[in-house]
Formats: C-alpha cells, structure tokens, sequence
C-alpha cells in the first residue's frame, strides 16, 4: 500500500474558516462517494462549523486521564483499524496529552499517511516553527504548539484560507467566531488590524515560496529554459573583486522596490585550479549578501556567460546584475567581454543591469591564476592558428603585391607571428610558427622562387638566423609568461594562506566555513573531512559541505591523507600536483579547527562538571547542616509528645506542635528552594506569560514576613506587567525574605515600584549591612551568604533562585547600595503593551479570548488551568507539557 496523500488547509489567522473549509471539502468527497471519515474536529462552540459536522461519520475519541482531569485525544488505533480511505484532522499542531500514542497530532498524522490514508488536515500559519520569533515579535506571545515547516512542506496539496482583517473583525463582530461577551477583548488584543494584516502577509509569503517550490518542480520536469517572471528574482554576478560591494548593495536597492524580489549572488570558478578571486573579498560579499537577505552561491564553468546565463535561468531570475569591466580598453580587441556577452545571449526574458564602479577599466587586481602549461583550449587553438594558419595567409597576401617588400621586411613580419602564437599558445605552437615561416620565405621570397633550394648563400643565412632568432623568441615570451603566471599563482596561494593562518589564529572559523572556503578556493564539489578510530573501523564524516560528500577517501576524486585516523576526501575533479601544496595547508588547519573545536567542547564539559561538583559539594553541605536542624527539632518535639514520663499541659503540647509545624514549614522552604534551582539548572523552567497588576501579586508574597517588618508602596497607575505570576510572587518573596533577615530591629524594609519607559521596577530596600561591590555578583550564586554567617535558616538559594525567575520573565535582578547604608535589590520587569485593559484574558487554539481561570475551547476544566491541551492560539492557554510548575505555584504563597 502506498503512501496517503496529505492536504493542508493553512489559515491565515485564527477565524477564517479553514475548519469549515475542510468539512466542506469532505462533504464534496462523500458526494463523490469517497469514503470519508472526522478523525478530530473542534468546533469551538461555532454553530455553522458544528452543522457541517452532520452527515460526516466519526471515530469516536480516546478519552485520557491526567492529573485528575480527564481529556479526548483522536483515537489512531481506532482509526488504522476502521481504514478509511480519507480520514479529516483539525488542529495539525495539537500537542497530545500524556501518555497518548504520540507526543503531538502531525506525528499521529504521519501513522496515518504511512498507513496509505489519505489525510485533510488545518493549520494556523502562526504555528510554523520557523515563525516562531516573527510572530512573537508580532503579536507579543510565544507559540507553545508548533508543527516543524518540512511536515507542511511535504503535503501534497496547501490551500490558503484567507481573510483581509477588516471582514474577520466583522465577522467577530456579528459573533460569527466568539460570543459577544468575549468580543471586544478579541478586537482590542489578539485581532487587532495591525496583528491580522502581518499574520496575513506571513501567510501569503510562506504560501508563494511553497508555489515557487512547485514551480520550480514543473519547469525541471518539462525541460522549460526560458523564464516565467512569476516573481522578481535578481542575480548578482560576482568576480571576487572590490566592486561587488557596490553590485549587491546596488541589487539591494532594486529589489526593494518590489514587494517579495529576492537576491541570489553567485561567483563563477573556472575549473581549472585555484580561483582568481580574494577568498577574503569573497567573504565579506558573502557575509553582506545574506545581511540584506539574500544568498550566496558557488558554481563551476569554464565559460562565464554560459555558466551564469544557466544559473540564472535554472533559478528562473528575472534580472541580472553585472560591473562594468575592470579590463583595460585594449582588451576589447580580443572579443567582448562577460558584460557584453551576457547582454547579447541574455534574450528577451531576462533584463541585464551594467553597472558603473570605482574600479572600471582599471585592470584585475590578482590575474588569473593559470600557468602556461594549462593554457584553456581557446587559447590554445588560437596559437596553433596564429602559427599555422596566419603564415600561410601572410605568404599568400605577400605573393600577390605588386611591390616586394624586401625579404628583410618579409622576415620581421612572420617573427611577428611567431610572437603572438607564443603569447597565445605557448612555445610550442611558435616553434611550428617559426619552422613553418622558415619554409614559406625558403619557398615564395629566396631564390630560386617555388623551390625548396637556395642559391645565394646570404639568404641561407638569413633564413637560418630568422629560425634561430623566432624559437629564442618563443622561448624567452613563453618563460616570460610562465613567470608571469608562476608569479601570480605565488601571490594567490600567499594571499590564501595569510587569510586562512589570521582567521584561524584568531579563531573566526569554524570547520564547516574552513571547508566551504577550501571549495570555493579550489572549485569542487563537495568536501569531507573523514576520520576513524582505527586501521578496521569504518570512517566518519568529522564535517562536510557541498552536494553528496564522499564517505571514504577511496571514493574521492582528491584523498589527502593528514594523519593515520584522518583524511581529507574532495570530490569534483582531480586537482594537479601544484595545487596539493596549498590543499595540504587547508588540511591541516582544518585538523587544527576540529581539535580546538573539541577542546572548546571538552572544556565547556569540565566546567559543567566542574559547577556540577561544586553544587552538589555545596549540597551535600546543606543537607548535613541546614536540613538536618529542623529534623532535630521536629523530632525533639515528636518524642516529648509520644513521652509517658512527663504530664505535658495543653500550653506544653501546643508549643511543642507549633515547634513541629515551624520546622516542617523551614524544610518545606528549603526543598522548594532546591528543587527550583534544580529546574533553573535544567531549563525546565517555562513561564507562562500574561498580563496582570502588581498589586495583584506583591501583597501576595509578603505573607510570609512578619507583620509590620514591610512598607509597601505599589501605586495603583502603574502599567500592568506581562510576566508569570507565581514566579513573580516567589520572586518578590524570595527578595523580601532575605531584606527582612538581615535588616536591623525597627527598620521596615521598604518594596516601592515605578515605572520607566517600557519597564517597571521594584525595588526592596533595606538598612542592613549592605555588600561590598565585589561581592554583589556572587550573592547571587547557588549556596552563597554573605560572610557564611546565616542568620536563620536557608542554605543560600533564596537570590539564586529569584535572579533565575527573573530571568525566566525576561526581567532582571540586580544589587544595589542604599544610600545611607543597606542593599537595595532592583527587580526590573517587562511593561505589558496593553496599558490597563479591563478584563484580563487568554487566548485558546483558534485565537478565541476567554476570561482568565474559565474552560478552554473545549469547555473542559483541568489542571491545564484558563484552557485544555487545545489551547495553542498564543501561548497564553496552558498546555498538559507545561504543568511541571504546578508544585512551584501551589507553594508559590507567602513565605
């Protein structure tokens, strides 16, 4: 059986019908006579999306135990079992509630594609994980519930249900999405104009990159060449000089003044051995085309236009951007150059800007990099013409002038020749020129005429001087050249090393850009490095890049051995022996990264084990001491109680249960105080962010000081804060606790707030002793008292444990001296960016507003809290995955 078929209705927001899409696309299947089967679907109370339900069979759901509350899941087994040929699935991000066959519902979609059923499935676009921080920024919210983009990628079919903002909020309005008690704090929160026109954009580009994907698909497919300008795409042809700064930037700017154009530089290699271009020039231009969004590409081709006229259609671009030439003008003799080429062959589907620079007609800083001996085809064949070819011509023009030049004059024209085929083909070429000149002047100008003979001894001498003096030509021009290029090649290797030896010295490359520059340097394909434990073990891939690496040096086009466990493997073509020099000073440093990488790994793992010793020594120590006092207590007071010796008075009894129950309430602190700062140290510490009033939470966390020990100065036009609040109260009464311990009797510690620009501050100020500057830092480590003299009970985690809450909330936790003497502790909070909205809400799974402590979507209360697993919609609804701090706010009291 083969894989089902999997379409995805994508919502751009949270109301626009992609539900009711869905049903009414199995609607359509059932008239077809399909059989059609409601996996999940959630209705959310909407009548018209709970009509359409009617008609359609349904599995019924898994119904699930947790935490005392009892949830639905969509039953798979049930599913695979009943076989449909079409199953619908509502809510593709859903996570699962523990202990369901899978963690989250696409994973349960998966089982069923590979079951060969065909799914019909919906998403909010805000759920795409790539999303995630865009939306965040967008909407002020984390999404919790997130379905990975490849999952979406893969479907078979993506329709975009969409809506333009202004008709959803009329829709909301008409209460067509929400009931009208929920309406208007939908409108002025999550369905605000500027919120649904982003998500709305975020859609529409997500959607025409999958198209563009398809798209390209189709025009591989049929062998389509020419371009279909279905959006603005503009390459960059890059020669690794200075101007192409000024090409990007300048593409930059056109592309802008389009909505959705894309940028695509690419730099043609020669595949001849190393580039001609800066690898550090190369670099920067890479680091500035992908700060403007765009992105960098590498290719092979011996013929420039060519190989940038196919890329460029390959990636159906619409505009090319090219520099002015940096050759001089003379240059122009020998053929037009790239700029003209590509204008001429481009067509009329492609635009092609020429671009002015500083560097115009300026000359190449670095010449290519190619010696003689592997002089291009081209100029190859042009020398053997220039040798051959041209001295015939030349006799034959010569023989046909009515006035004889002189044969001295005759002979300096085919030495001519035979420089320009030595200049354009080497010696070998101009040596065939001079031996072929000889012979013309010997046959068409020395008498006797048309006669390989000679009569007059002076012109044998001539001719045999004209030999002599062509093949010494030929030789010194081709040495010359030789040095030439010998000299520039030296000057591209030294400039590689240079830059390769500072960037790593300085420790700016990692393995895999010290391998993709090794690529680009020498025009490969790919590159490996490999290695393995030993002689009969298999190797392994250390770092790799390009298209399809090699896994054993066996295979490689390149292998160079760097030590007896590690290879370097490249593939593409094999390199000449000259180019191995350079090759083995990439392979070295390469081996020196992936050592320095490890020790940096390595070192990292000490340190955490390191601060893992320190922690638990420092643990140890707390349970020996801090924990083991109110066990003595407890206990001594237990056994004076269970004593038949002593008559205890109800006045004796109730002292000795108050002496128990204070020390169950000192242990009960200090577990608390470990087990958060175990969470700190584990991350898994997830706040669940809303708004709300401070003085909704600080009078909250001073029940647990004694009563007048506090002034509390919270004014009620503060701005609300988005935070947790069980952390915030753990946090302040963290803070207060410790301020109040070490404040002097009759000092109240003062708690004021204030608000400044986009942040709230409390600050808890006491007159104690204070802290010296060099030590306000370490306070705040686990296990830390000042001076190591505590004064009560705490095993020093109180400010560990609030600075990481505080943290947690995107908020700080700083000390400060109070003047006159004493600490001040400087809590400083995130302003929420509503103001002071008048109810206080949460938003569920399709973006529906409820009011704080009340059911989800689905009606159903539980220990998920505002809403069940389906709240996802942004992030303020609880989800069964984020319940580990319900311990933490449950003792989130008064301390």
């Amino acid at each position: 059986m083969g894989r089902g078929k999997l379409r995805i209705y994508l919502g751009s927001a949270p109301g626009v019908g992609k539900t009711y899409a869905m049903l009414a696309e199995g609607h359509r299947r059932v008239e077809r006579g399909a059989d059609v089967v409601v996996g999940f679907v959630e209705h959310h109370g909407r009548p018209r999306t709970e009509v359409m339900l009617h008609g359609l069979e349904q599995v019924e759901r898994r119904e699930l135990a947790y935490r005392g509350a009892a949830f639905t899941e969509m039953d798979v087994d049930a599913l695979l079992a009943r076989g449909p040929a079409i199953a619908l699935v509502d809510e593709l991000a859903h996570t699962n509630v523990p202990g369901s066959r899978n963690a989250k519902r696409w994973q349960d979609v998966e089982e069923l594609l590979r079951a060969g059923i065909d799914v019909i499935t919906t998403v909010n676009v805000q759920h795409l994980e790539s999303l995630g921080d865009v939306v965040e920024s967008i909407t002020g919210v984390r999404q919790r519930e997130t379905v990975p983009d490849e999952v979406v990628r893969r479907a078979d079919q993506i329709e975009l249900v969409d809506m333009s903002p202004q008709a959803l909020r009329r829709r909301m309005a008409h209460g067509n999405i929400y009931t009208s008690d929920k309406v208007d704090a939908a409108l002025s929160k999550y369905f605000r104009p500027g919120n649904l026109t982003a998500l709305r954009e975020l859609a529409l580009l997500w959607v025409a990159d999958r198209a563009d994907e398809y798209l390209q698909q189709y025009r591989g497919e049929h062998d389509i060449r020419s371009t279909w300008q279905a959006r603005e795409r503009i390459v960059v042809g890059l020669t690794g000089g200075p101007e192409g700064r000024t090409l990007i930037r300048r593409a930059s700017r056109v592309a802008a003044k389009g909505s959705g154009s894309e940028i695509l530089a690419v730099y043609i290699a020669r595949g001849d051995g190393l580039t001609a271009a800066s690898p550090k020039e190369l670099a920067v231009q890479r680091t500035l085309v992908e700060d403007l969004g765009g992105t960098f590409h590498h290719v092979i081709g011996d013929n420039v236009p060519e190989a940038l006229l196919a890329f460029a259609r390959g990636v159906n671009a619409t505009q090319i951007v090219l520099g002015s030439s940096r050759h001089r003008s003379w240059r122009n003799v020998f053929g037009p150059g790239v700029g003209a080429t590509v204008a001429r062959d481009s067509g009329p589907d492609l635009d092609v800007h020429i671009v002015t620079h500083e560097e115009v007609a300026k000359g190449r800083g670095l010449p290519l990099v190619r010696s003689a001996a592997r002089l291009g085809r081209a100029r190859r064949v042009a020398g053997w013409v220039a040798g051959v070819v041209l001295p015939l011509v030349l006799a034959t023009l010569l023989t046909h002038i009515d006035n004889d030049p002189g044969l001295a004059n005759e002979m300096l024209l085919f030495l001519a020749l035979t420089v320009a085929s030595a200049l354009l083909g080497g010696l070998y070429p101009a040596l065939a020129s001079a031996a072929v000149g000889s012979l013309l002047l010997n046959y068409y100008f020395a008498p006797p005429l048309h006669r390989f003979t000679i009569s007059d001894p002076k012109n044998i001498v001539a001719i045999a001087v004209f030999f002599g003096v062509a093949g010494s030509v030929a030789s010194v021009v081709d040495a010359a050249a030789r040095r030439t290029h010998q000299a520039a090649r030296l000057r591209a290797e030294s400039e590689i090393l240079s830059f390769l030896a500072g960037s790593v010295l300085r420790g700016e490359t990692t393995l895999d850009a010290l391998l993709e520059r090794m690529r680009e340097t020498f025009a490969m394909e790919s590159v490996a490095l490999l290695e393995r434990e030993g002689e009969v073990e298999p190797w392994q891939s250390a770092g790799s890049v390009g298209p399809h690496p090699v896994t054993r040096p066996e295979d490689a086009d390149v292998a160079l051995p760097i030590s007896d466990h590690m290879a370097l493997a490249l593939s593409g073509r094999v390199l000449p022996a000259e180019d191995r020099r350079v090759l083995g000073a990439f392979a070295a440093q390469a081996a020196v990264v992936l050592d320095r990488q490890r020790l940096v790994g390595e070192a990292e793992e000490a340190r955490r084990m390191a601060e893992g010793n320190r922690i638990r020594t420092a643990l140890l120590a707390a349970v020996s001491h801090d924990l083991r006092t109110p066990l003595a207590s407890i206990k001594a007071s237990v056994s004076s109680l269970r004593s038949d010796d002593v008559e205890w008075s109800e006045e004796d009894r109730a002292e000795l249960l108050e002496g128990i129950e204070a020390g169950a309430d000192r242990l009960d602190h200090l577990v608390g105080n470990l087990l958060d700062m175990s969470r700190l140290q584990t991350g898994t510490v997830t706040p669940l962010i809303r708004e709300i009033d401070l003085d909704e939470v600080v009078p909250m966390a001073l029940g647990g000081v004694p009563e007048g020990s506090v002034l509390l100065d919270v004014p009620e036009t503060l701005p609300m804060v988005a935070v947790d609040p069980g952390l915030l109260e753990r946090t302040v009464a963290n803070v207060v606790e410790n301020a109040v311990k070490y404040s002097p009797a009759g000092e109240p510690v003062l708690v004021a707030a204030s608000f400044l620009g986009d942040r709230v501050e409390v600050r808890v100020v006491d007159r104690g002793p204070g802290v010296p500057d060099e030590a306000k830092e370490r306070i705040f480590a686990p296990f830390q008292r000042h001076g190591d003299a505590p004064r009560g009970a705490g095993v020093g985690l109180g400010l560990a444990v609030a600075r990481g809450f505080a943290e947690a909330m995107d908020g700080t936790l700083a000390a400060e001296d109070t003047p006159g003497g004493g600490l001040t502790m400087v809590l400083t909070l995130r302003a929420a960016a509503g103001g002071r909205p008048q109810v206080h809400v949460s938003v569920d799974g399709e973006g529906r507003s409820a009011p704080s402590g009340r059911a989800g979507p689905s009606g159903r209360a539980g220990p998920a809290g505002p809403a069940g697993p389906e709240g996802s919609g942004d992030g303020l609804a609880r989800s069964p995955v984020d319940l580990d701090l319900d311990s933490i706010r449950q003792k989130a009291g008064p301390r």
